[in-house]
């Protein structure tokens, strides 16, 4: 079976040699090994290292079973999380279904949309508007049960569908995935008669996408979750530490990262060349911003969409402060083909493409667009897709998790913790004048 590849060449030069690459083999073993024995920073986080070959049938039937009970029952379902609980859904969704499939009348599936993530009182007003009237469920993603955004978003959601459908069918309408034992949403649970499953204790937000956090709302949008995991199982395999450094691309990427960065390259720009993969982008910018940036370190996660972006942000990539570098996921072959008509008038002067199909016309774009930038000192990082499917996008999801792992390593951080996103939320939490936090509350308003 065919894998995902990576090509590094283009991000080498005078600088960044194939020898620095290779001089970096022992260090990045090293944190490969760390990973693999489970004795560095966040050990207790590693969870998701061996998570895709752990997936059993019965785990994945389990949640195939209670999708279909969704699908019957819902025209839309509500995916309420926020980060790790709805980027990668979001990212596979978003990349698998239809690009107009909000469109189709004739629909199999339920539409996902998406809530918790933000506290926009426009956006739920609108929410609950448009839910109107429609036989909606909810799945409600929070260890805790207690993060504001999800959990205020739940408050509101779950109200109206007990309003709707009555508290007696509406509990077939709500699964919570949360914490096993512990936890508000696990006790409403409880209470309340949901179906439940378990975020496991040892798998961060941003690496959940193989659990039902994200397998759970996939399979309601119909879309395969065992061809998913079989693809992060194949890279798993071919990750593994047993795999020497040069064919291991999950190592040679974390290696390029940080010999990059070390040189000055402060800023990764993860681009695509197919727009369907935009969300692949978000997922992977909370995955490495949040492992990564801390203690006054850390490559900057960005991520543009080629070619809508090189008319926006293509100027500032070719000719603007050269403290950026560019990772491109390139996709060999469209699910569909389109080929460009001839136009007798030809007033637009493109009839030297009559014939050729539009991908080929990409391809092109992103070749000229390579070849452009890495003339104007940006490196390039090729990762190749045979294609867009679930196999391929699980692929991708557990290599970027275990390059991850190793580079965050590599760079001296813990990559399994995020003691800066508490930051705000104390502050926030003084200016509401929530109970406990009376001292806090006191000390910002003499800031303020």
């Amino acid at each position: 079976m065919k894998k995902i590849s990576l090509n590094i060449d283009k991000a080498l030069g005078k600088a960044v040699t194939l020898e620095k690459v290779n001089a970096l083999e022992s260090k990045i073993n090293q944190s490969l090994a760390t990973l693999h024995k489970g004795d560095g920073a966040g050990n207790d986080f590693l969870g998701w290292l061996h998570l895709p070959s752990s997936i059993t049938d019965a785990d994945l039937k389990e949640i195939e079973e209670t999708a279909a009970v969704l699908r019957s029952k819902c025209e839309v379902v509500v995916v309420i999380g926020i980060g790790g609980s709805y980027l990668g859904t979001k990212a596979v969704v978003e990349a698998l279904n239809n690009s107009f499939d909000w469109l189709h009348t004739d629909r199999k599936n339920p539409v996902l949309v998406y809530a918790g993530h933000n506290i926009g009182e426009d956006y739920l007003y609108e929410l609950t508007e448009i839910l109107k009237g429609k036989q909606f469920g909810l799945i409600n993603i929070s260890k805790s049960g207690t993060t504001t955004e999800p959990a205020l978003a739940f408050r509101i959601l779950k109200k109206q569908l007990e309003e709707t459908v009555g508290k007696a069918e509406a509990k077939h309408r709500i699964v919570a995935v949360t914490d096993h034992a512990k936890g508000a949403l696990r006790k409403l649970a409880t209470q309340e008669g949901y179906k439940t499953f378990v975020i496991p204790d040892n798998v961060g937000g941003r690496f959940s996408v193989l659990t039902p956090v994200g397998l759970l709302p996939i399979a309601v949008a119909g879309i395969n979750i065992r061809d998913l995991v079989a693809g992060a199982v194949s890279l798993e395999k071919a990750t593994d530490e047993s795999i020497p450094f040069k064919e291991n691309i999950a190592s040679v990427y974390a290696a390029i990262r940080n010999i990059l960065y070390a040189e000055g390259k402060k800023i990764e720009i993860l681009a695509n060349f197919h727009p369907k993969l935009h969300y692949i982008g978000e997922w992977w910018k909370q995955l490495y911003g949040e492992s990564e940036g801390k203690e006054n370190k850390g490559i900057f996660p960005a991520s543009v969409d080629f070619t809508t972006d090189l008319h926006s942000m293509g100027q500032w990539i070719q000719d603007g402060e050269r403290i950026i570098f560019e990772t491109v996921i390139s996709v060999e072959n469209p699910d569909h083909k389109l080929t460009i008509p001839t136009d007798e008038a030809n007033l637009d002067g493109l009839n030297f493409l009559a014939g050729k199909r539009v991908d080929e016309v990409n391809k092109m774009a992103e070749l000229g667009t390579q070849l452009a930038h890495v003339d104007g000192g940006v490196p390039n990082i090729k990762i190749t897709l045979p294609e867009v499917s679930a196999y391929f996008i699980g692929q991708l999801f557990y290599f970027f998790e275990k390059a991850c792992g190793i580079s965050g390593y590599t760079l001296g951080v813990n990559p399994f913790d995020q003691p800066g996103v508490e930051a705000y939320k104390k502050n926030m939490f003084a200016l509401l004048n929530k109970p406990g936090y009376e001292k806090e509350s006191e000390a910002i308003k003499a800031k303020l």
